[in-house]
């Protein structure tokens, strides 16, 4: 039996981007409507929270120090130590009603984010984006809806996106060498489903897990798409998942209470809070951005 327990009663109204920072034993997180970003050091159970100007959408530890994350506006440099944000760019300033949602670094140290219309999430005015070390940023995929699950497979050779509109996960092979990407095909879909593909990560084994809101679960895919194990939730609408912890056996669980009526959160009155799963499997490290 898989044990599923409450590690941040957190309250988030949108939790989502979750990132393990290996050099600092700490989850990062962010509530994107709440416009806030958190930290847990799960050695001392210790939180930390800060308040943020704009909607974040996903985070990202530094190579140089410190945290690189996208809000509504595009990217910036954050620092914990001092809660100093700096504005980096802004590849859509043609676009003010997109913001921009879930975003990870490949294998490589690249930053991969992709934005969505910040109104009306059916209009596919989004992108994705390729934010490279040396300050470059490259559209990669341009009118899209939802963008969800940036993931890459333990060789980097495939990176795994989610439309979560359309209700699939897509694969693409991916040059670690370049950065580009081709050859998409459908990796595993929901459709005729209560539940839509929202953030992933992948597992040791090359085992991709996606949390999936409406659904109360997180799937583990097997590399040929096929369903190896769900996990039930206690929440309707988990957000994305990362593997944590000093050996990261830990599959830390956000989610999100927006959107819930009075009735639905009598059943599910931890929604919004940080989950741990012990799932029996390793992750990854994650590689911080190199810019």
């Amino acid at each position: 039996m898989t044990v599923v327990a409450c590690a941040v009663d957190s309250g988030c109204l949108l939790g989502e981007g979750p990132i393990w920072d290996g050099a600092a034993g700490a989850l990062y997180w962010v509530d994107i409507e709440g416009r806030r970003l958190h930290r847990l050091l799960p050695h001392t159970g210790a939180t930390t929270s800060w308040d943020l100007p704009e909607q974040p959408g996903a985070v990202a530890p530094r190579g140089s120090g410190g945290l690189v994350m996208v809000l509504e506006h595009g990217l910036a440099a954050f620092d914990p130590a001092s809660g100093d944000l700096e504005w980096i760019l802004d590849p859509e300033p043609e676009l003010p009603d997109n913001r921009f949602n879930d975003g990870k670094c490949d294998r490589q140290g690249r930053f991969w984010a992709g934005s969505m219309h910040g109104v009306e999430p059916a209009r596919a005015t989004g992108n994705v984006y390729r934010f490279d070390p040396d300050g470059t940023v490259h559209c990669m995929i341009a009118g899209v809806g939802i963008p969800n699950t940036f993931a890459w497979s333990p060789d980097g050779a495939t990176m795994y996106l989610a439309s979560t509109l359309e209700r699939v996960i897509h694969a693409y092979d991916y040059d670690t060498s370049t950065g580009s990407i081709g050859n998409r095909r459908e990796f595993a879909t929901t459709r005729g489903e209560d539940a839509f593909p929202d953030g992933s990560t992948v597992d040791a084994e090359g085992y991709l897990w996606n949390a999936q809101w409406d659904g109360w679960r997180v799937v583990r895919y097997a590399p040929d798409g096929s369903v190896d194990r769900v996990v039930e939730m206690p929440v309707q609408r988990p957000t994305s998942c990362m593997f944590g912890g000093d050996d990261l056996s830990t599959l830390y669980v956000t989610s999100a209470r927006t959107g819930l009526t009075r009735r639905r959160m009598r059943r599910q009155s931890l929604a919004g809070g940080i989950f741990s799963v012990q799932a029996g499997v390793s992750g990854l490290w994650e590689i911080p951005f190199g810019g």
